[in-house]
Order: C-alpha cells, then sequence, then structure tokens
C-alpha cells in the first residue's frame, strides 16, 4: 500500500486558522482591439 498517499493529517487540518484572502485578476489576456492597435503601432 505504499502507492497511496497518507492523508492523516489532512483529517487534522483546522480551516478556521486559515486567513481570508481577495483574490483578483492581474494577468488578463489582450482584446482583439489592443492587438490591432500594438501591431500598428510597430509597422
Amino acid at each position: 500500500m505504499a502507492d497511496k498517499p497518507d492523508v492523516s493529517e489532512i483529517a487534522q487540518f483546522d480551516k478556521t486558522k486559515l486567513k481570508k484572502t481577495e483574490t483578483e485578476e492581474k494577468n488578463t489576456l489582450p482584446t482583439k482591439e489592443v492587438i490591432d492597435q500594438e501591431k500598428q503601432v510597430e509597422s
């Protein structure tokens, strides 16, 4: 049974000790319009 991970520590984990965090999207993909504008500037 060595192929199964030991999850005994997970059963004792206390979620109340975790801090609440707000996630924020930081790395958005450019829109088609932005890409087109950059291509025009490079030309």
